[in-house]
């Protein structure tokens, strides 16, 4: 199978370096047209500029691509609007969204101030929301639509000092969960990326060596496949380094309680059992939980649910 983008349209957001990049060049060498958006701002989201994203637009039309730069703070509907309406205006359709753009603005938490805080989550969670939000109805109307939201291991599984980066991070997973349910009937495919890659963000943190094997290069196949035609949906794809991995969230069998049973020391008594992974499952909507626990207490009550 060969993963081609012909004649479809992708808007990346925070394209001009790093990840975002590199998806937008994978994207635009299997055929697709790309709006490469990038506020051109510094780490910590200060400053505005356009060069990093007509750099990246001039390698892809020196490519023989089509592209187009967009220079919108993704946390900024009307912003973000008139960079939808210009891709519209320009090709009349939009296929593939990847929620790329983001800041870093690192203490402890008893150090951020609730600004920085507010901030990293505005651009990170909110500016997710609102390009998808934009674009949504337009796929919605198309029949199609393949969206990537960016996540992070320190969402899900946390990192010192990046309480407000985990924070917005790990909300993918949910807004994922959500965007898959709602979409499924349009043909709306929706997964998130959680990548380890040298970028400015990190490239502090890693050895030249360790650095060149987590070249952000290595990453963008798994992306592309997220957004191809043949994509799964709710998937957390971690990538890294040429390494691809699914992450799950599980949810252990349990044990139910009941009545004057139902009290804080045995809950304490059978914390074994409650965190037993054996019988473990994937739950794949809210009221799945609901249904299980309703179940558990009639079972136990030898109450007769309807169905």
């Amino acid at each position: 199978m060969t993963i081609e983008f012909n004649n479809q349209v992708a808007i990346v957001t925070g394209a001009g370096i790093g990840l975002g990049r590199e998806h937008a060049l994978g994207l635009a060498k299997r055929g697709a047209k790309v709006v490469v958006n990038d506020l051109g701002a510094a780490q910590d989201g200060q400053g505005q500029s356009t060069s990093a994203a007509d750099s990246v637009v001039a390698e892809i039309i020196a490519m023989g691509g089509e592209a187009m730069a967009h220079g919108a703070d993704v946390s900024n509907e009307s912003q973000v609007k008139d960079m939808v309406q210009q891709t519209m205006d320009k090709w009349g359709r939009i296929d593939i969204l990847i929620n790329n753009a983001g800041i870093l603005r690192d203490k402890t938490f008893a150090k951020m101030s609730l600004d920085d805080f507010k901030k990293v989550v505005d651009v990170h969670l909110i500016g997710t929301a609102t390009v998808t939000h934009t674009v949504w109805p337009i796929m919605r109307e198309q029949g199609y639509g393949r969206i990537v939201l960016t996540a992070s291991s320190s969402g899900l599984y946390g990192n010192f000092g990046q309480s407000n980066y985990g924070a917005a991070k790990a909300a993918m997973m949910g807004l994922m969960n959500v965007l898959h349910l709602e979409g499924a009937r349009d043909n709306i495919r929706v997964n998130v990326l959680a990548p380890t890659a040298t970028t400015r963000m990190t490239e502090e943190l890693f050895s030249p060596e360790v650095g060149e094997l987590l070249d952000p290069a290595t990453i963008t196949p798994g992306v592309l496949y997220l957004v191809s035609e043949n994509a799964p949906s709710r998937v957390i794809m971690g990538a890294g380094g040429g390494s691809f991995a699914q992450t799950r969230v599980y949810e252990t069998k349990g044990i139910t309680l009941a009545g004057d049973d139902i009290t804080p020391e045995n809950v304490a008594a059978q914390w074994d059992q409650i965190t037993d992974p054996d019988g473990q499952e994937i739950l794949t909507q809210a009221f799945e939980q609901t249904g299980k626990y309703a179940k558990n207490a009639a079972q136990l009550a030898g109450v007769k649910l309807e169905k």
